[in-house]
């Protein structure tokens, strides 16, 4: 196994491998516990902290990503708390903000918390058995900060009918409301295809990009200059530019 996480025998409800520039992270259980949110923030640590890894690729098993919370952790005779839920909310923005590529590949059902760790990916492609569905209000409670990230993708009706009546959705109904970049028949050719569309990938102007669209919906255009020429002079330091400008200089003599 290359490039495998040194506490790999200590994960029981993930996998995680390094192949290169690829990071995997392949969810084994069916729902998400408080023990694979702990895993999660683990392999963040892992992401942020050691990993030369320029792509990361989440994915389920047994044929589905994730059928979202486990309710067999909760105990209606206990007094309730959010604890868990802020976890659960801080691992997805560590994921969202990686100075990675982010790729969900996608099978089965992706239900609940599964669907809001899709939205927080760069990409998102399915297979054509897909059931996407944020069933949460349905069942007493709220998708998370699905009710933050949602609109953005997909705008403010749609996103009222998807939170608030639940309806599951079908790989084509995602794909044609912007849930999904694709459907695949081979995940492994698609994930392959998706990390080939980012390259070259130039991880500081990729995740300054980023920042800038997540704020795009709540900063005015006055702070938003100001942020975007921040960002870009960053970017215009960074090797990657300076390449650039090498190599077309190079072209022109």
């Amino acid at each position: 196994m290359k490039g495998s996480l040194e506490t790999q025998g200590s994960l029981k409800t993930l996998r995680y491998t390094e192949d290169g520039d690829v990071a995997t992270i392949q969810l084994l259980r069916e729902r998400t516990t408080m023990r694979m949110v702990r895993e999660l923030t683990t392999v963040c640590d892992h992401l942020e902290d050691v990993s030369g890894c320029r792509v990361v690729v989440i994915r389920g098993a047994e044929g589905r990503f994730s059928r979202g919370i486990d309710f067999e952790e909760f105990r209606p005779d206990t007094p309730m708390d959010i604890h868990g839920f802020n976890k659960w909310e801080k691992c997805c923005v560590r994921i969202e903000r990686l100075p990675k590529i982010t790729i969900a590949a996608m099978e089965g059902a992706v239900i609940g918390g599964g669907m809001q760790l899709a939205l927080v990916c760069d990409a998102r492609i399915a297979t054509s058995d897909l059931c996407m569905q944020l069933n949460e209000v349905r069942l007493g409670f709220l998708p998370g900060m699905a009710t933050f990230r949602l609109a953005k993708y997909i705008g403010l009706g749609r996103a009222k009918r998807l939170i608030m009546q639940c309806p599951e959705l079908s790989a084509e109904e995602a794909l044609d409301l912007g849930l999904i970049d694709s459907i695949a028949a081979d995940l492994d050719a698609a994930i392959a295809e998706t990390i080939t569309s980012f390259e070259p990938i130039h991880p500081v102007t990729l995740e300054l990009a980023r920042r800038l669209l997540n704020e795009s919906f709540a900063v005015d255009f006055e702070n938003a200059i100001g942020n975007f020429l921040a960002a870009q002079h960053r970017a215009i330091t960074q090797t990657a530019f300076l390449k650039t400008l090498k190599d077309h200089q190079n072209t022109s003599e």
